[in-house]
């Protein structure tokens, strides 16, 4: 359904109205994106961010930047990977609204506090996005996932979970879930984007009678 955005919203709203990540990976798809939110859809999540381009870029960071600036500013985070900007400087306009997610061990920086840091040297009023699945990644031990929140909670702005499998996100394992525990505890005052579908042991939970959502489940 890649920029079906209408038909994308339908179906997060099945498993929660708390918070939506609208995801274009690709170039091509940002700018769809734009034309659905600039029409001011009817949604009723509390929390929306989108995912800026990371994919297939064709425009420079200049460029890129002013596009992601047309975003309605309701749209509360822009996240990006920091090893796909060239020139960091050039998305100092976005603000507190543009977040770093730090990347897993496929990447050659943004995996560590100390890679992260000099990211946020050269964009001060950036936010963070903790993928705590990418810190597992780099260290399963979950060392890296606690520098990364000991040094950059307080720009803490969301939380990617899900697990990892061949470098894809696929639902959080029982195993990954028990692993994740701690580091998760930390961070339950910012919204959690689910990167896969919901183990199937998280949506018997949500037919069970009186929860409304996945959302109120992470929240309580």
């Amino acid at each position: 359904m890649r920029g079906v955005w209408p038909r994308l919203v339908a179906a997060a709203c099945e498993v929660s109205t708390y918070a939506v990540e609208l995801s274009a990976l690709s170039e091509d798809e940002l700018p769809g994106l734009i034309e659905y939110l600039a029409a001011k859809p009817r949604l009723s999540f509390r929390y929306v961010s989108v995912h800026a381009p990371v994919k297939h870029r064709v425009q420079d960071d200049p460029a890129n930047a002013r596009v992601l600036g047309e975003l309605p500013l309701w749209v509360r985070s822009i996240v990006t990977h920091p090893d796909a900007l060239e020139d960091p400087a050039a998305f100092r306009e976005l603000g507190t609204r543009l977040v770093l997610e730090n990347m897993d061990d496929r990447k050659g920086t943004g995996r560590t506090a100390d890679e992260l840091a000099v990211v946020f040297e050269q964009l001060p009023d950036a936010s963070f996005c903790f993928d705590v699945a990418h810190a597992c990644s780099i260290d399963p031990t979950m060392g890296v996932a606690g520098d990364l929140l000991d040094r950059f909670r307080s720009r803490l702005r969301q939380v990617h979970v899900s697990s990892l499998s061949g470098g894809h996100h696929v639902p959080l394992t029982e195993e990954d879930e028990e692993r994740f525990a701690a580091v998760l505890d930390r961070c339950r005052d910012v919204p959690w984007i689910l990167e896969a579908r919901p183990p199937d042991r998280w949506l018997e939970e949500l037919r069970s009678p009186g929860l409304a959502s996945i959302g109120e489940t992470l929240t309580t």
